[in-house]
């Protein structure tokens, strides 16, 4: 466990003294009082940092302490709240499964704005306003928004930036079509970066494990992208020493990619190595400190 102070974090997560008294009141996060200052363990921290993130979208502490309570009275005995994925559905909480989002509320299946990370912090997005818009297509080419363009094989003869435009124009309406598309970007131009992490992404999402890793490791250019979300993927295997290789191959090549540090810290804790761990979380602190 660490010792923090309301100003560190405020600092670390942007919340005040009152939202973080609101969550440990709620029970959401236990803090430890030990010479008069209070010591926080990681999933204090990972709770604190997705609250710090639905507070950004616009979602009221109380509703944010009132699902974070559902969850956990749901919850298997043993179980934390850490291993739940949360984002924002408009004004809302969804709870990440796999590729679908639930509404924590309503409990029905739903689209959602994505929470990004951008230089360290977590900011939320639609995907539309995201996405550059594609060239006009013609009619034969809107045929293709249901699968059968994709299905029967189109020629590669069309640019990787059309291909790469196409699948992220049709993501939410025919993920597998949009696989295809990337596919075919990947085709004809194997290191188009972004293809290969959106591509990776959706087989993530779809659970297909083993596929996104290799979609990870194919080509011969990489990013800190492509190797933090191989880390995820190598996690979700249970691969952990092989997710720390991962992780600290994305800060050789971004070293203020501050949710690898994060990530790395956690992982480090469970491997019993608290000297790494710490060190990590320092430097997830001081980028912090420094608004990386």
């Amino acid at each position: 466990m660490h010792a923090y102070d309301t100003k560190d974090l405020e600092r670390l997560f942007g919340l005040p003294a009152s939202a973080v008294r609101a969550l440990a009141r709620a029970g959401n996060i236990q803090p430890v009082r030990r010479s008069g200052r209070l010591h926080y363990s990681f999933h204090d921290l990972v709770v604190l940092r997705t609250a710090s993130a639905l507070r950004a979208a616009k979602i009221s502490s109380q509703r944010i302490n009132k699902t974070l309570q559902e969850l956990r009275s749901a919850l298997p005995e043993g179980s934390a709240l850490n291993k739940i994925s949360l984002t924002a559905l408009g004004n809302r909480i969804a709870i990440r499964e796999g590729q679908s989002l639930r509404e924590s509320e309503s409990g029905q299946y739903a689209l959602a704005l994505e929470i990004v990370e951008e230089k360290g912090r977590l900011h939320v997005i639609s995907r539309q306003d995201a996405a550059p818009t594609p060239a006009p297509a013609s009619a034969s080419a809107l045929e293709s928004d249901n699968g059968s363009e994709f299905s029967t094989g189109v020629s590669v003869s069309r640019s990787a930036d059309e291909h790469y435009a196409r699948a992220l124009a049709i993501e939410d309406s025919n993920p597998q079509a949009a696989q295809k598309a990337y596919e075919l970007c990947l085709k004809a131009d194997p290191d188009y970066l972004e293809a290969r992490i959106n591509l990776g992404r959706l087989l993530h999402m779809a659970g297909r494990l083993a596929e996104a890793e290799r979609v990870y490791r194919i080509g011969a250019k990489t990013d800190p992208f492509i190797a933090f979300n191989l880390a995820v993927v190598l996690e979700d295997l249970k691969r952990e020493p092989d997710a720390i290789l991962a992780y600290r191959e994305a800060l050789a090549l971004d070293p203020q990619f501050a949710d690898a540090h994060f990530n790395l810290a956690r992982l480090y804790e469970r491997a019993k190595d608290p000297k790494a761990s710490l060190r990590h979380l320092l430097a997830y602190r001081r980028m912090m400190d420094q608004g990386a």
